[in-house]
């Protein structure tokens, strides 16, 4: 139960076209072809292996830029067919992360194998909660990264006694409780659970650093396998010593495998990381770990060491949220700028740290 756990140590309406892709060996190649409003299409290099949707759409951690760019690696090196959803303005002209009832497309949910999402609070509704309560009365799996275990908000529900609150901790195993770490100036370290070490999910994975701090995690039981500790860390600096005091006495979860129980009853699995800001993603190794929870979620052999090198330049900003009005309006980013061959950038947002640990165009 709980206290097993504590006691572990040592361990994105848009444009009417959006712009599809084919990518040769050697070159990408641009046509255009209609996929439908405020999602992006990367389809699978070769022969597909199965359909994601991943689901950005927060305020603060950047997954309007992340999610792209785990698109590009899983359809183009993975030949997974990937279709990204992004929250977009009310009059749906632009990305609007700050738009809690603005993901759009929820349908793509109806033909995918598995999907990736980084949510925080959205507020889907009615008629868009079916395309979810489908996905998962199916048992299909979830990966979560960092605000998906509060993932969802408000009063509706996903079927049964399943209210959109309570999406976290019953399909991830955990729900939002609070920042472990000290937001913006301590980071967080993996440390491999020592009897998970030959888990497929951890396969060549040993050096996960993520700028965003550990999040504070008590939820989850027996049923869940932790794979990594987030072990809090002096600084944001990825070499950064982990402090030597009661904050990692004891570590907190950072990566698991939880089995869920759907709606109808439906048996499914997950696997969720309180890491994933899109500066996180820096760390090969945490997204090495996302693309090998996605093959072993899916029921296939996991790569002994994955090919998680960017597709095109990745340019993450800084996490934090951006209040100023009119921001996003007039940063007028759409959803076919983050395709192949392109390499959107923003601006940090205000009261940003200095962290030079990046590409920067």
């Amino acid at each position: 139960m709980k206290q097993s756990i504590n006691r572990l140590t040592a361990r994105f309406v848009g444009t009417l076209c959006v712009a599809a892709f084919v990518c040769s060996s050697l070159s990408a190649t641009v046509a255009q072809a209609g996929e439908g409003p405020g999602r992006l299409h990367l389809p699978a290099k070769g022969k597909s292996q199965g359909k994601i949707v991943l689901v950005a759409g927060d305020e603060e951690y950047r997954t309007e830029e992340s999610m792209p760019m785990l698109g590009k690696i899983l359809s183009q090196k993975h030949g997974f067919d990937c279709t990204v959803i992004f929250s977009m303005s009310a009059d749906g002209k632009y990305i609007d992360p700050n738009n809690q009832e603005g993901i759009v497309a929820w349908d793509e949910l109806d033909d995918a194998d598995l999907m990736l999402i980084g949510t925080r609070f959205r507020r889907p509704n009615e008629e868009d909660s079916k395309h979810i309560t489908s996905f998962i009365n199916a048992g299909k799996p979830v990966i979560g990264i960092r605000t998906a275990t509060h993932a969802f908000t408000g009063g509706g529900k996903f079927g049964g006694t399943l209210g959109h609150g309570q999406f976290g901790r019953q399909i991830l195993g955990e729900q939002w409780v609070a920042h472990h770490g000290g937001h913006k100036r301590q980071g967080a370290r993996g440390v491999v659970v020592e009897d998970q070490a030959s888990h497929p999910i951890l396969n060549s994975v040993s050096d996960v650093f993520a700028p965003s701090d550990v999040y504070t995690v008590r939820n989850l039981t027996d049923k869940d396998e932790v794979l990594l500790l987030g072990a809090v860390t002096e600084t944001l600096d990825p070499k950064s010593k982990i402090i030597d005091d009661k904050k990692n006495d004891p570590m907190q979860a950072l990566a698991w495998v939880h089995p869920y129980t759907a709606p109808n009853g439906t048996e499914g699995k997950s696997f969720c990381t309180t890491a994933g800001a899109s500066v996180d993603l820096v760390s090969e190794d945490l997204r090495r770990m996302l693309v090998n929870a996605t093959y072993y979620l899916l029921d296939k052999d996991v790569p002994e060491k994955a090919d998680v090198a960017f597709v095109d330049a990745f340019y993450p900003t800084f996490y934090g949220f951006i209040r100023e009005k009119d921001h996003y309006k007039n940063l007028d980013m759409q959803p076919e700028k983050y395709g192949l061959g392109k390499t959107p950038s923003s601006d940090d947002p205000p009261g940003t740290p200095e962290w030079n640990f990046r590409a920067r165009p």
